[in-house]
């Protein structure tokens, strides 16, 4: 069986540091906002090409904090992608603002630039572009389009550490970026984790405060602030795997190019690279409306898939109670996605294998191998 994800096989390569991290904390006495903190978020604002980084408890928090630091709340809109994990939509939702979701491209799923300033209205605070998939946004003309009004622009990075976006680390592209370092993250804690990186040295100060309860100095709370800190554990291990991201990333890259060379011809949309980028390849995902029939042949073949996400945000039973818009593309996006195993837990030679079992799934199901163009 070929696992779509093999966690401890990941972190059995950084076994010695990571018991070595565990071993300095237990031994530090001190296990919140501590010394391991501070390093991380030094060593990752340097890794992101940025000089600020404010760890959290998790990715939505990140994304939640920043908008809510931004002063952003109700009467004011927050543009988001209509195809995204609903954590950018929750996100503005917590801070009391009203979503205005924006149809991705047609290629890669992003959020599509060329409709974002028909969105835009005087209510307008902030976008939120997501890097989806461990693909940057076409973050140069959203960025050109909030500057022409005036606007903030928070990147969605939890799928994307490490990723470049015209030669720029994913994290310095917007006003603020958001990552997550859920354990199945390229960069994963062993828990739940998250930060915020930014060159806005007041907005940076403004998250240490609300990070802990709004408070700069002990016993002084001068926001309503949340308690959302990352502990010194998770912070340990991050920095243990840290120096690591960038060959793993590699391995990433080097798999999904052959994936892709393995896959062609076949009656699937496959991922495509936006001119500009390298994608870091959180997931491999590919299009075929007969998603479902697929993902069930493969898994009869010994390979596992999953589905992100198998219901548009604005279908979630949480979003009910809002009359949306038409969003045909987050909906054929939904109901076509799936995503094949990637990950330093496979070998290179697994590609093969993989597009191998695809191309017999797909007989299994009646669709043979043909080229697009005449499918």
């Amino acid at each position: 069986m070929i696992e779509f994800l093999d966690l401890r096989r990941i972190n059995a390569a950084h076994e010695p540091a990571i018991r070595a991290a565990a071993d300095r904390v237990l031994a530090s006495g001190w296990y919140v906002l501590g010394a391991e903190n501070e390093a991380f978020e030094a060593e990752f604002a340097a890794y992101c090409e940025a000089p600020h980084c404010v760890a959290v408890a998790n990715g939505l928090d990140a994304l939640h904090l920043v908008l809510r630091a931004w002063g952003v709340g109700p009467g004011d809109e927050v543009i988001v992608p209509s195809h995204t994990f609903i954590a950018t939509w929750l996100a503005a939702t917590q801070a009391g603002a009203t979503l205005v979701p924006v149809e991705p491209d047609a290629r890669t799923g992003n959020l599509d630039p060329a409709r974002l300033e028909a969105a835009i209205t005087p209510r307008t605070k902030a976008i939120v572009p997501v890097h989806l998939y461990g693909q940057p946004a076409d973050m140069t003309p959203i960025m050109a389009v909030a500057e022409r009004h005036g606007l903030k622009v928070l990147e969605d990075a939890a799928q994307a550490h490490g990723a470049r976006h015209r030669g720029r680390r994913t994290g310095s592209l917007g006003h603020a970026a958001a990552f997550s370092f859920y354990p199945g993250k390229n960069l994963g804690a062993l828990g739940d984790g998250g930060a915020i990186v930014t060159a806005d040295a007041a907005l940076a100060a403004k998250l240490r405060e609300l990070r802990n309860y709004g408070s700069a100095v002990k016993y002084r709370h001068d926001l309503q602030g949340v308690n959302s800190r990352l502990d010194e554990l998770q912070a340990a291990v991050l920095r243990a795997k840290l120096p690591h991201l960038d060959t793993e990333n590699a391995h990433r890259r080097g798999f999904a190019a052959r994936l892709t060379a393995a896959l062609q011809g076949l009656p699937i949309g496959l991922p495509a690279v936006q001119a500009g980028n390298e994608p870091v390849w959180h997931l491999y995902v590919i299009r075929t409306p007969a998603r479902d029939a697929l993902q069930a042949a493969l898994k009869a073949r010994g390979v596992a898939s999953l589905v992100h996400y198998p219901t548009a945000c604005h279908r979630q039973r949480a979003y009910a109670g809002t009359a949306w818009p038409a969003l045909p593309a987050a909906e054929a996006w939904a109901r076509e996605v799936l995503s094949l195993p990637i990950g330093p837990h496979l070998a290179l030679d697994d590609a093969e294998r993989i597009a191998a079992a695809v191309r017999g799934a797909l007989q299994d199901i009646g669709q043979p191998a043909r080229t697009l163009a005449a499918a």
